[in-house]
C-alpha cells in the first residue's frame, strides 16, 4: 500500500576540503499517497540529493522525512535504506544480464514461495505490457522494454514509495516521449506514490501530478501540474 510522503525543513550538508557545503536548504514538501511528484531543475541543483535522502543514502542534518506514519530520517533517526520500503529506478537499467526477464523481475522476491513469486512476476509483466517476455534476456530487448522490466522489478516488492532518477535520459526522443506516458500509466494503475527527478519540463508535465522547481538546493515552487 502506497503512503504519503512528507519532507519538513530538510537540510543536507557535506564536509569537504573547502569546509561545509549545504546541498539542501530548508526543503519541505507534501506528496499525497498514490500521487506522482516531480522535482524539476538543472544539473547540480540538488534533485538527486533529495532522492538519496529519501532513500536513506544521505543523512539529514536538519528537519525530517516521513513516509506514512513512519519517521525515516531526522538528525537523531536514520532508518536503513533496506528497511524503508522505497523502490528506486535509475538512468541505468541495471538488469542482470545472466538472468532472464522473469528472474530479474522476481529478484527482490526470493523469500517468497515459488508460486507467489511466479504469480507476482506474471502480474507485473502484464502490467508493464510485456506478458510474454519472461523467458527472454535483457540483451534481446529494446531500451524501452528494458526500462519497463526495470520498473517491474522495482515494483515487485510493493514499495510504499517509488523514486525515479532521470529514468528516460538514455533513450531517444520518440522512445522517451512514449515511455514517459507508459510509465505514468503503469504507476497510476498500481496506485503507486512516486517521485521523479528530471530537467525536462515537458516530461515533468506529462508525468506528474505535482511539480517542484529547484534552484541551488532550495524548492522554489511546489504546485499542481497542468497536464494535456
Amino acid at each position: 500500500m502506497s503512503a504519503a510522503l512528507s519532507l519538513d525543513a530538510v537540510g543536507v550538508s557535506y564536509h569537504g576540503p573547502r569546509g561545509k557545503h549545504v546541498a539542501l536548504h530548508d526543503f519541505s514538501l507534501e506528496l499525497p499517497a498514490g500521487h506522482i511528484g516531480c522535482l524539476l531543475g538543472p544539473s547540480g541543483c540538488g534533485k538527486t540529493t533529495v532522492l538519496r535522502a529519501i532513500a536513506g543514502f544521505e543523512p539529514v542534518s536538519s528537519g525530517s522525512i516521513q513516509l506514512g506514519d513512519h519517521l525515516l530520517s531526522s538528525p537523531v533517526v536514520h532508518v536503513a535504506p533496506e528497511k524503508r520500503r522505497v523502490g528506486m529506478m535509475f538512468q541505468e537499467y541495471a538488469l542482470f544480464p545472466h538472468l532472464d526477464v522473469a528472474s530479474n523481475v522476481g529478484f527482490g522476491l526470493r523469500r517468497q514461495s515459488a508460486a507467489v513469486r511466479r504469480a507476482r512476476v506474471s502480474e507485473l509483466l502484464a502490467l508493464v505490457g510485456l506478458p510474454e517476455a519472461g523467458p527472454r534476456y535483457p540483451h534481446e530487448l529494446s531500451g524501452g522494454q528494458q526500462q519497463r522490466v526495470a520498473l517491474a522489478r522495482a515494483l515487485a516488492p510493493a514499495p510504499d514509495l517509488m523514486l525515479l532518477d532521470e529514468p528516460f535520459s538514455n533513450l531517444d526522443g520518440a522512445t522517451r516521449e512514449r515511455l514517459t506516458l507508459q510509465v505514468r500509466d503503469i504507476l497510476r494503475a498500481a496506485g503507486q506514490t512516486a517521485v521523479l527527478v528530471t530537467h525536462h519540463e515537458v516530461e515533468a508535465h506529462a508525468m506528474a501530478d505535482h511539480i517542484g522547481v529547484m534552484h541551488n538546493g532550495r524548492l522554489t515552487r511546489w504546485s499542481d501540474a497542468v497536464q494535456a
